[in-house]
């Protein structure tokens, strides 16, 4: 199993946010979390990537077997974990080709030169239908939400992670920008990367089609099923669920 999380539970300033997480994603598997606003869902996402403001107080957490309860963001990264932001931040000064450089030498252990490292990520925003002035623009400044979200899908192309967590990847996002945006995620779904989908809302399964659904509340995961389980979500609410 490539993500094993079993009664997982993570506090934020002494306050518990989540109460006894387990989940399962494999590799070639795409799994999508739904909650209302505030049940924990971005927190579950933060505490996978061991963002320091969260304590795991319980539970293991489990990348191909390997408890990284321990590790640093920097260890996970480097181990093929990957988190897209729901509000990706900017970095004036620093070009979007240059990010992708340093952080695939990080990942990898590769220093790659510009020359290289332009070429794939010219080749990768080919693929994804991207213009090739984007890799010059500083990273985010300026951005609209869809080119935030798409070059989140770009970082994830071009660095290959083992795990992707897509925080709340549709949030803000126009109908034109979600269908660009999960086409990405589609074109850059293997049979050797497992997706934590995180969302809101039943509109971005229009585009994508996920091996299972989680419906999340209060911290905790209390039904799961298939796709369809999706719709009954937007037909009936959260309140159902609780």
């Amino acid at each position: 199993m490539l993500l094993q999380i079993d009664d997982l539970h993570a506090s934020v300033d002494g306050a518990e946010i989540l109460k006894g997480v387990t989940l399962e994603v494999d590799r070639g598997e795409m799994a999508v979390l739904m909650g209302p606003n505030g049940s924990g869902k971005s927190t579950l996402g933060n505490v996978l990537m061991g963002h320091p403001a969260y304590q795991v107080t319980a539970g293991k957490i489990q990348l191909d077997g390997q408890d990284i309860a321990e590790w640093t963001p920097t260890e996970r990264g480097k181990a093929g974990m990957f988190l897209a932001f729901q509000y990706p931040e900017e970095i004036p000064g620093v070009s979007v080709v240059n990010f992708l450089r340093s952080a695939l030498s990080a990942r990898t252990g590769t220093d790659f030169t510009i020359l290289e490292l332009r070429l794939r990520v010219m080749e990768t925003m080919k693929e994804l239908g991207m213009e090739a002035e984007f890799a010059d623009r500083y990273l985010n400044e300026g951005f609209s939400g869809g080119e935030r979200k798409r070059n989140e899908v770009l970082q994830l192309a071009v660095l290959e992670p083992v795990l992707a967590i897509m925080d709340e990847t549709d949030s803000g996002l126009d109908i034109d920008a979600l269908q660009t945006v999960a086409e990405g995620i589609e074109k850059t779904s293997s049979g050797e990367r497992g997706f934590l989908v995180i969302t809101h809302y039943q509109r971005l399964l229009d585009y994508l089609t996920p091996d299972v659904v989680h419906v999340f509340v209060d911290g905790r995961i209390v039904t799961s099923g298939p796709p369809e389980l999706a719709n009954q979500v937007e037909l009936e609410g959260y309140e159902a669920f609780k």
